[in-house]
């Protein structure tokens, strides 16, 4: 019996979005691979290895619990992790038409919603959730840790610009149009992730049955990682024997065995980086008691907490004005704000629970 703490929730949740935030980090130390190359080993690890290994030894009888999952649960959260992994590809190429700020704010803005929200409705739970002891304060962070999300994206981008005209550019060379357009398709796709995961919730309530307890949400989790599995490795096989990359993968010799054995090691940090954000996810996730639709939301927002932090400590931020600063530094305050609401909501909604 899992005893609900939507206090230590948020605490898990926090890991999580440490997780999220660094995933990508490993990347900066990679040398003489493609982009492709890279995201082709750290998808192994992320959608395939490490939820295989950790799932083996968290979940008991693992390979029963999936042979047993209801096909009305499994083949949902399978196709939608497989449509989730186009939300990463539109993603990545966003970033290269308005740049890494407004990509992440918008796309992860649309996410925290659409991924809270769209399950609710699927399961005709919207208005209850709401009302309920403490949703409306659940509610009121969420709505703030949007707004806190938006100004940190709106931070980003006067520092972008600040820099840009510091080095000498007149402008931040933008193609709006299509960069916008990019990131909706990666907001919403993202989003579908954590649909997916909740379609698994009867994979999980499996699980718990096997005695995985805590750990129950790693098996729903093996499911939607396959689904975006096969849409990555797919897309980018095609892509790397097209342009001819797939050669440094497959021949040790053609950076080095020193740099090539550096690469591969990078690049599975880098996916274990990724998978460990939703081990965490799942842990806080059942921590977080009848408000577990919170935790999408909460997830989404500790990610560009977390990053912003990092951005700082990387001193991305060197050299910006002391207004850019403060924008960032009343964002990161909102922010926090929103994760104590989310949290007391929570909290007392869950007491009440209790008492009742």
């Amino acid at each position: 019996m899992i005893t609900p703490n939507p206090i230590i929730g948020t605490g898990i949740h926090a890991i999580g979005g440490v997780s999220a935030a660094s995933c990508y980090l490993p990347f900066e130390k990679v040398k003489n691979w493609p982009w492709g190359i890279f995201w082709m080993v750290q998808a192994l690890f992320a959608w395939l290895v490490m939820p295989l290994v950790i799932g083996y030894f968290t979940v008991p009888d693992l390979f029963k619990v999936l042979s047993e999952s209801p096909s009305s649960a499994f083949w949902p959260a399978f196709v939608l992790g497989a449509i989730y992994g186009f939300g990463g590809l539109s993603f990545g190429y966003a970033i290269r038409n308005i740049g890494y700020s407004l990509t992440y704010t918008i796309a992860i803005g649309i996410s925290a919603v659409l991924g809270t929200i769209v399950p609710l409705i699927i399961n005709g739970k919207l208005i209850e959730q709401f009302t309920k002891t403490g949703g409306g304060i659940v509610l009121t962070g969420m709505v703030i840790s949007i707004v806190g999300v938006s100004l940190c994206g709106k931070a980003g981008f006067m520092k972008e610009k600040y820099l840009a005209l510091k080095q000498g550019q007149l402008k931040l060379h933008f193609n709006m149009k299509k960069g916008l357009l990019l990131t909706l398709l990666a907001g919403s796709l993202s989003a579908v992730w954590g649909i997916s995961l909740e379609m698994g919730n009867p994979i999980s309530e499996l699980a718990a049955q096997h005695g995985a307890g805590h750990f129950e949400g790693n098996a729903k989790l093996i499911v939607s990682s396959l689904g975006c599995l096969l849409t990555n490795l797919t897309w980018f096989t095609i892509a790397t024997v097209r342009d001819g990359s797939i050669k440094k993968l497959i021949n040790v010799n053609e950076i080095g065995k020193k740099q090539y054995l550096s690469n591969f090691g990078l690049s599975a940090l880098a996916g274990s980086l990724w998978y460990m954000q939703f081990f965490f996810y799942g842990l806080g996730h059942v921590k977080m008691g009848s408000f577990m639709f919170a935790s999408w939301v909460l997830h989404m927002s500790m990610l560009i907490f977390f990053s912003y932090i990092i951005g700082v400590i990387m001193k991305e931020w060197k050299g910006v004005n002391s207004k850019t600063y403060v924008s960032l530094i009343v964002a990161l305050l909102v922010l926090i704000g929103s994760f104590v609401l989310m949290s007391y909501g929570s909290y007392i909604g869950e007491q009440a629970n209790s008492l009742g």
